[in-house]
């Protein structure tokens, strides 16, 4: 099989899972494009060390080592990543991304605690 095979579907894999990240609003499918962005990154890494291999004769196989590291990297990463979205969901209600604002503590008091006077004081 040629090198340009594997290539041109890893292209594709990596393509659509950028369009993923880059217009979804959910952040399950967020998660899910950056795993198929590392799967297509994965067979480019298996694609060329059978392709080095076959060329140059050598049985080190340093791809295929990289692409199970990856593997792992990847799923502790999903592991994460989907606890922090289930925290996220539990304590705002939603997982869209564009709802969501960072969570830090407010820099001024909350407005919903403050009396009709405070308010009219903090605005002057």
């Amino acid at each position: 099989m040629h090198l340009a095979y594997p290539a041109v579907l890893s292209a594709l894999l990596f393509s659509t899972g950028l369009y993923g990240v880059l217009a979804r609003r959910n952040a399950i499918l967020v998660l899910m494009s950056v795993e198929l962005m590392l799967n297509a990154v994965n067979l480019n890494l298996v694609a060329f060390d059978v392709w080095l291999s076959r060329t140059t004769r050598e049985t080190l196989h340093s791809g295929q080592a990289l692409t199970l590291f990856t593997i792992a990297i990847a799923a502790a990463e999903i592991g994460i990543g989907l606890a922090i979205v289930l925290a996220v969901h539990r304590n705002r209600g939603t997982a869209d991304i564009d709802k969501l604002r960072d969570t830090a503590e407010p820099n001024g008091p909350d407005e919903a605690t403050l009396t009709e006077d405070e308010k009219a004081e903090a605005t002057a």
